[in-house]
């Protein structure tokens, strides 16, 4: 981590993270989940939006619908944490502002965590949840995967084994700071150290071990996206900031994607730490990407629905 002063919410949250991690070399998992539910705490409260606990599938999540959404348009949101960390409440705020924002409905899911249910426990939920929105009458075209992070991981791979048996696709698919290098290879980890005031490699690696703990291995596809075939995948939005430890994962799924024919749309920010869109509502530079993500799923609607 830096030891430049951070000049926002999240940055500052991640700096006093690091402090008590220091302090706390050994903190039990417990504890860390206790820590990442502190996330919510840099996003404000959007209004118009109610939450509502459920489950969809079988999975258990938070159903988020702002004032005038389309219900018949949903986000699955599958958020961040090393697969191992983070939760339903920890983003259901940045997921209000975003449905609000894309005029739709969104499912924050509560799927399975490592190491005590790892791989592919969390693709078989976020699978579970789009089998049963199709069921109950959700156009397999009007659900859009959202993830930020590890969550992006399984939103990509979850399409991708869809995309394998010749399943329903979702529309589109969105993530926000993608992690998808199970070989934590990505050059960015080193050059970005500076910059990134959350991310170490020694953390991704402890997570990598934890997701994997059943045996899968680090280069299988559905595990490491930047190993897959990417042929027949429905558009893809990524963004990430060039101050990132895993920019270089944004770069190379993007390359990946796009060498196989799939519609890649690939933004940049500068300066910013790892999920920043969790400050809507807080920081400029979060509700211009939740905005910019909102706008792409809407577009993106219209012209495959047109087409």
């Amino acid at each position: 981590m830096a030891e430049n002063r951070p000049t926002d919410p999240l940055g500052e949250i991640y700096a006093e993270w690091t402090v008590e991690f220091t302090a706390a070399p050994d903190m039990s998992l417990p504890v860390l989940r206790w820590v990442f539910e502190d996330w919510q705490r840099a996003t404000a409260e959007p209004e118009d939006v109610t939450y509502r606990s459920t489950s969809i599938g079988g999975v258990p999540g938070i159903l988020v619908t702002p004032l005038e959404a389309d219900r018949e348009r949903v986000l699955l949101v599958l958020h961040g944490g090393g697969f191992a960390l983070g939760s339903s409440a920890s983003h259901r705020k940045m997921a209000g502002h975003l449905a609000k924002a894309a005029g739709s409905s969104a499912f924050v899911a509560d799927f399975r965590l490592a190491p005590e249910q790892p791989y592919p426990a969390q693709l078989d939920d976020a699978d579970a949840v789009i089998d049963a929105l199709i069921a109950d009458g959700i156009a397999a075209e009007a659900i859009t995967p959202v993830g930020d992070s590890a969550g992006a991981s399984i939103a990509i791979a979850t399409v991708l084994r869809r995309l394998q048996r010749g399943a329903a696709l979702p529309g589109r698919v969105a993530t926000i700071s993608p992690w998808v290098d199970m070989e934590n290879s990505g050059e960015t980890i080193e050059t970005n150290d500076a910059t990134d005031f959350l991310i170490a490699r020694e953390g991704l690696q402890g997570n990598i071990d934890r997701y994997l703990s059943g045996g899968a291995s680090p280069t299988d596809p559905l595990v490491n996206p930047l190993y897959a075939d990417f042929t027949g995948f429905p558009p893809l939005f990524l963004t990430a900031s060039d101050a990132e430890s895993l920019y270089a994962d944004a770069v190379r799924l993007a390359e990946r994607a796009a060498r196989d024919g799939v519609d890649v749309t690939f933004e940049t920010v500068s300066g910013e730490q790892h999920v920043w869109p969790l400050q809507a509502g807080r920081h400029a530079a979060a509700d211009t990407s939740i905005r910019r993500i909102a706008e792409w799923v809407r577009a993106t609607s219209s012209t495959r629905v047109s087409a």
